[in-house]
């Protein structure tokens, strides 16, 4: 009895030597896109007004290799974006009364570039796969 195992394992990890510089090169295109979509929706109406631009400067991309894969995290750790995202109306924790409306920029950042890494991803996956 005789198998290519051997052979079939040599061209998987031929493939895969692709895949992950192909999926991290889609990965990290993809969040910088988003980061400059939720900067541009932070930049005034529709969105957030912009005092002095540290909300917008604010926001930032990692790309991480993981066990799973590649992963980006786009995100701010401004205080505010929660409340300029979703809106905040009732007291803060100084008793200040606010109605503020939201100001989605996150969301649609993210609906507008979904579709456009989804088919880079694709692309990658064609690619090994071809």
């Amino acid at each position: 009895m005789s198998s290519n195992a051997g052979v079939l394992a040599a061209q998987l990890e031929a493939r895969a030597a692709v895949a992950v510089p192909a999926a991290t090169a889609v990965v990290r295109h993809h969040a910088m896109i988003l980061e400059a979509a939720i900067r541009a929706g932070a930049s005034g109406r529709p969105g957030p007004g912009v005092q002095t631009g540290d909300y917008r400067r604010s926001w930032t991309t990692e790309v991480h290799a993981t066990p799973a894969g590649v992963e980006a995290i786009v995100g701010t750790a401004r205080p505010q974006a929660a409340r300029l995202e979703y809106g905040f109306s009732g007291a803060d924790s100084l008793g200040r009364v606010y109605h503020q409306p939201p100001f989605p920029h996150v969301g649609p950042a993210v609906q507008r570039v979904e579709p456009l890494f989804l088919a880079g991803m694709a692309r990658v996956a064609e690619a090994v796969a071809g």
